[in-house]
């Protein structure tokens, strides 16, 4: 059972909860999903952030079943996007509006970086999910 709350001491919230409560389970942790091509070794959709999120959110589908889970069973996410605040606002929205949306629901976390770890990368993201 994943339980999330919201607090009237903390400053209201966009679109997540401040906690989220996983009651006895297994944790899948995924690794970061990323915009790469089916062999691993090119970035796809180059200077297209949206394509990049697209992209990365189709992987991340396939990971949360290779899990035996749904977005809805995510407890924490942590998104990474290369570019400053209106670049990474665009990816979280555009995440959040996906067929994964439900994951954006938990706690979440949302960084603006300089690099990630291949050229041309523009976004990844890291699910924590409660398996059932």
């Amino acid at each position: 059972m994943i339980e999330r709350r919201t607090s009237d001491g903390l400053h209201p919230a966009s679109g997540y909860h401040h906690v989220t409560i996983a009651s006895p389970g297994r944790p899948a942790f995924l690794a970061g999903q990323m915009p790469m091509d089916e062999t691993g070794t090119r970035v796809v959709g180059v200077g297209d952030l949206g394509h990049q999120v697209d992209v990365t959110v189709e992987h991340t589908r396939r990971a949360l079943a290779a899990a035996g889970a749904h977005p809805e069973d995510v407890v924490r996410s942590v998104v990474y996007v290369v570019g400053g605040q209106e670049a990474a606002a665009r990816a979280w929205h555009r995440f959040a509006e996906s067929p994964i949306g439900a994951a954006f629901t938990s706690a979440s976390t949302l960084l603006g970086v300089t690099a990630l770890g291949f050229p041309d990368q523009l976004v990844e993201l890291e699910l924590t999910a409660a398996l059932r």
